[in-house]
């Protein structure tokens, strides 16, 4: 009977993760909801500012425009921005260790 090289590494990769995932420790749920936290708050502290910071200027230099909408929506954007790049960065270290996904062709021809 022949050896798969392929299993080995799979097998090998797989108890590599399982022996980091033991040292690092678990994540608990409470871990999971301090970062949805900190995505809400990534997410509404600028906009809060920009909003605030609109309807100061609404104030001292009133016009056509409406400044509070503007750096609202200006404030939104760069919130979620940050937040994006804020969950691709955690889901980038969480498949760090990963192989890439197989084509699915597991034929030998």
């Amino acid at each position: 009977m022949t050896e798969d090289p392929r299993l080995a590494g799979q097998v090998g990769r797989k108890a590599a993760r399982k022996i980091d995932a033991r040292r690092r420790g678990a994540r608990s749920v409470w871990s999971g909801f301090g970062l949805f936290g900190l995505v809400g708050w990534s997410v509404a502290l600028p906009a809060l500012l920009g909003a605030l910071l609109g309807g100061w200027l609404d104030a001292r230099a009133p016009g056509g425009r409406s400044w509070t909408l503007a750096l609202l929506l200006a404030g939104l954007t760069l919130g979620c921005l940050n937040a994006w790049q804020w969950i691709s960065r955690e889901d980038r270290a969480m498949h760090a260790d990963e192989p890439p996904p197989d084509s699915g062709d597991d034929r030998d021809d």
